[in-house]
């Protein structure tokens, strides 16, 4: 009798926790497929430079804050055509990644010109519920000829 107990108080337990557990598994699978999203934008529009296949991860609306772009999709267009103009040999090559909520930040070692250092970068995103990138923040730091610590910037 008090095994079958035990049993029943197992299966309520996992019972009670599955919800739970079913919420926890679908947030785990949401943020991953906002990094996967953010990862396949950012490598489309600043290493490949195809604005269209970059588009396909744009939402709604594209709200840019950078001072010194323009929103919507056409602002994303330009700095496209600008990085193919002016730096056909730009590479930014992604260090980390991290989710939280509709946020995807990526860690960045960006090189405009080969041979040079390049700058680190920070980029936020902001997400839709279907994965899409609806708004963009960043920070740039060029990446100085001599560190004052050996702790590198990546």
């Amino acid at each position: 009798m008090k095994k079958l107990l035990a049993l029943l108080a197992a299966f309520a337990a996992i019972a009670l926790v599955s919800p739970q557990a079913e919420a926890q598994t679908a947030d785990a699978a949401k943020l991953e497929r906002n990094k996967k999203n953010v990862v396949e934008f950012y490598n489309a529009a600043l290493n490949e430079k195809d604005f269209e296949k970059a588009a396909k991860y744009i939402g709604a609306t594209y709200i840019q804050h950078n001072p010194t772009a323009p929103d919507g999709p056409e602002g994303l267009k330009g700095f496209i055509n600008f990085l193919r103009e002016k730096f056909p040999n730009n590479k930014s090559e992604i260090k980390r990644v991290f989710a939280e909520g509709n946020y995807v930040i990526v860690h960045v070692h960006a090189v405009r010109e080969p041979g040079t250092r390049g700058n680190a970068i920070i980029d936020i995103y902001r997400m839709d519920d279907d994965g899409k990138v609806l708004e963009h923040w960043d920070v740039v730091q060029p990446i100085p000829e001599k560190a004052m610590n050996n702790n590198g910037m990546f």
